[in-house]
C-alpha cells in the first residue's frame, strides 16, 4: 500500500509560562481571516486536570495517491508535571519525551487517515460541510488512535499529555495526494 507520513514540530524545549494567566497562556498568531481559524485553545480539560498548550505539530498522511489529510496538532500538558520532571530529572529529558511524542502522533495520524473515508460526500450540501464533517470524523479517529498510546506515554514517564487535532487547520486531499501536498510549510526568512 502507498503511504506516506511527515510529522513536525518545533525543537525547542516545552516552554513554561510564568503563571497560567490568559495573557501568559500560549497561542498562535492567527487573524479571523486566516486559513486555519480561530486561535486554538489556550488550556484543554483532561478528566480532573487542566493541561496547557505547549507545542504545536504540523502532520499530513497521504492515505494513497488520489487521498491525504494535513493539518496542525496541539500538545497539551500538564505545567505541574513539567516543573517536576525538570526539578527530578533535568531539562535533557524532554527531547527523549518529544521523539516518543512525535512517534505516537505520527501512529495515531497514519492510523485516523487509514480508518478515516476521505472520499467525496455525494450528501453534503457543499465543500464547507464536506470539509468540517470530515475533519470532525478525522478528529474523532485521531482521538481513538492515540488514546491508548497516551495512556502508556503517561505511564512510563508520569507527564499527562494530550494532542487533538486543530479542526479548523485540517486540509483533505481527494484528487491527489503527494510530499510537496503535505509538507509543513517553512518560513523561507528563518
Amino acid at each position: 500500500p502507498y503511504t506516506l507520513l511527515l510529522l513536525s514540530a518545533c525543537t525547542a524545549p516545552i516552554p513554561t509560562p510564568v503563571s497560567t494567566s490568559p495573557s501568559n497562556a500560549p497561542t498562535l498568531a492567527a487573524e479571523p481571516d486566516t486559513p486555519i481559524g480561530p486561535t486554538p485553545p489556550a488550556t484543554l480539560q483532561k478528566g480532573k486536570q487542566i493541561l496547557s498548550l505547549v507545542r504545536v505539530m504540523d502532520g499530513g498522511v497521504c492515505k494513497n495517491e488520489l487521498q491525504g489529510a494535513k493539518g496542525t496538532f496541539l500538545l497539551y500538558a500538564d505545567l505541574q508535571d513539567i516543573e517536576r520532571l525538570k526539578h527530578d530529572q533535568g531539562t535533557a529529558v524532554f527531547n527523549k519525551f518529544a521523539s516518543k511524542i512525535e512517534d505516537l502522533s505520527s501512529h495515531a495520524l497514519q492510523t485516523a487517515i487509514d480508518e478515516t473515508n476521505l472520499a467525496e460526500d455525494p450528501f453534503s450540501l457543499g465543500e464547507d460541510e464536506a470539509q468540517e464533517k470530515l475533519a470532525h470524523t478525522l478528529s474523532q479517529a485521531f482521538h481513538a488512535a492515540a488514546t491508548t498510546a497516551l495512556v502508556q506515554f503517561q505511564q512510563e514517564t508520569t507527564l499527562t499529555i494530550d494532542i487533538t487535532a486543530y479542526t479548523p487547520s485540517l486540509v483533505f486531499y481527494q484528487k491527489g495526494c503527494s510530499t510537496e501536498l503535505i509538507e509543513p510549510e517553512t518560513d523561507l526568512n528563518s
